[in-house]
């Protein structure tokens, strides 16, 4: 009278693994689900029922206890119902208990008995590839599930084929691994025209994987080099291309089609701080998680809440992000490039030739600072983008075009990779001095410029990375003062502290 099924939670990109207890005893006939499961996990009593009755399945006219171990772990969704409906057919003798050792079972069940894909089965599928474990999942899942390495996945439209898989081994085949397309390519560098600094900046940053920002006039052409930049990144490997698929399986925008594309995403300013960081009752991941590995590009930067662009600050650093709930706490990974794209006043045309512009000082300045200082520290390279002329926009020869650029940046990462392991916007200042050892004048060169801008200690690092990814851009082994002062022109936005008069 007491049977086990397998199923797997979900936790951030984590799929602990919970022991489905089915116990049948004497008493008034009916089903309770312990275990901290929510209403959908409790309303899966109703479907459940429904389904075996539909099915034709025998209900047990019996007490009918669920028990979801470990008891502390919070259970979510419908994924369930699948596990709750084998267990109980063991548990009532419709089927051998044995039969479902080392399988994992996956997916929400219609009243008609029809599994209904579920989100987050990717890193259930990663979890039991570790562990050897079989994973059923709803059809509308398996080739999400199949292109794991490894993992052996059968999916199955109905209840029944499930049932008759685990009672006499026929009806479910293993799903055969989807076949892993190749990137599709995106907008190509060679459309952008003129704006060679935007070109320069945009080579750096996807070389050393810095943060970007550009600013300029309406019209200049920011928001079109910004979507250039996922195709300048070299592609991702396998771990890395499963890991962002992870975090979209989790978020339910998963596609099978272009997972091996790096993600970029380009939220609408008038987003929220749980839009951009995550959360929710239930943690569930945001724009930065879901550009993990990939781009996070915020048009209109000074638009944003206040609010919201602070918490970019610790992602930009640690890589993750921890969202902590009275119920649940979960840990995702961030470690995404930033560009941010702005307008120079508030109507756009600072600094215009036509002088269109009528923004009086202090709204410039109360516009600017809408962008605060420890923001602008984690952002390498500040790049103005100029408004080009019709007329020198059709003179423009076509530019480098994106695969070639791109060579040029793999070449870069990889010397990168051969030295230190990392990327250099990546290194920690413990290692910068042994990485990137300066001569004297070199450092008093630095130490002066820094002084002027009233510059920080982590602008002065961040410039130090800047200056060793221009130099293997170059392949030239050693930093100078050329590399140095090339850096030092991209920090145009950074303010120096106010004077205290004695």
């Amino acid at each position: 009278m007491l049977a086990t099924a397998l199923c797997r939670a979900r936790s951030g990109i984590e799929a602990p693994l919970v022991e489905v207890e089915v116990h049948l005893s004497g008493g008034l006939p009916g089903m309770a689900v312990v275990g901290l499961p929510e209403t959908a996990v409790k309303e899966s009593r109703d479907r459940v029922r429904a389904a075996l009755h539909t099915a034709r399945f025998d209900y047990p006219q019996r007490k009918i206890t669920v028990g979801l171990a470990p008891a502390d772990l919070p259970k979510e969704g419908g994924r369930y119902d699948l596990p709750i409906a084998i267990g109980i057919l063991a548990a009532s003798r419709q089927l051998r208990v044995d039969r479902l050792a080392d399988h994992v079972f996956v997916g929400e069940l219609g009243f008609s008995g029809a599994l209904r894909p579920v989100r987050g089965v990717l890193p259930v599928a990663v979890a039991c590839a570790e562990a050897g474990q079989t994973l059923v999942v709803p059809e509308g899942n398996a080739s999400e599930a199949a292109l794991v390495d490894g993992c052996r996945v059968l999916g199955a439209r109905h209840l029944q084929e499930v049932f008759g898989y685990l009672k006499d081994g026929t009806g479910l085949e293993p799903t055969a691994q989807g076949a892993k397309e190749a990137a599709i390519p995106g907008p190509d560098l060679a459309d952008v025209r003129g704006q060679h600094l935007g070109r320069r900046a945009l080579e750096l940053a996807a070389s050393g994987g810095h943060n970007l920002l550009f600013f300029g006039p309406p019209g200049s052409g920011k928001t079109m080099l910004a979507s250039r930049l996922p195709g300048l990144l070299p592609p991702m490997d396998a771990a890395e291309a499963q890991e962002t698929a992870a975090v979209a399986s989790v978020g339910g925008c998963f596609d099978a089609g272009r997972w091996r594309e790096r993600p970029f995403r380009a939220p609408h300013h008038s987003s929220s701080a749980v839009a951009l960081a995550g959360g929710g009752s239930r943690p569930l991941p945001g724009e930065i998680s879901l550009a993990h590995n990939g781009v996070l590009f915020l048009d209109e930067l000074p638009e944003f809440d206040r609010r919201v662009l602070e918490m970019l600050r610790e992602p930009m650093e640690s890589g993750r992000i921890i969202i902590s709930r009275a119920a649940q706490r979960a840990t995702y990974p961030a470690r995404f490039q930033f560009v941010g794209a702005m307008n120079p006043c508030p109507c756009g045309y600072q600094g215009a030739d036509d002088g269109r512009c009528c923004c009086a000082p202090p709204a410039v300045a109360r516009y600017q600072q809408r962008i605060s200082g420890p923001l602008l520290d984690r952002i390498d390279l500040h790049v103005e983008i100029p408004r080009v002329s019709p007329q020198a926009l059709r003179a423009a020869e076509p530019g480098e075009p994106t695969a070639v650029v791109q060579a040029r940046v793999q070449r870069a990462r990889e010397r990168q990779l051969e030295r230190q392991g990392c990327l250099n916007s990546q290194l920690g200042a413990d290692r910068l001095d042994r990485v990137v050892p300066l001569s004297g004048r070199d450092l008093a060169l630095l130490e002066s410029a820094c002084e002027r801008l009233g510059l920080s200690a982590r602008a002065y690092h961040r410039l130090v990375k800047l200056a060793r990814t221009i130099a293997d851009v170059e392949n030239v082994p050693a930093v100078n003062a050329r590399h140095l002062t090339e850096a030092l022109q991209y920090r145009r936005l950074d303010r120096r502290p106010a004077v205290t008069v004695r």
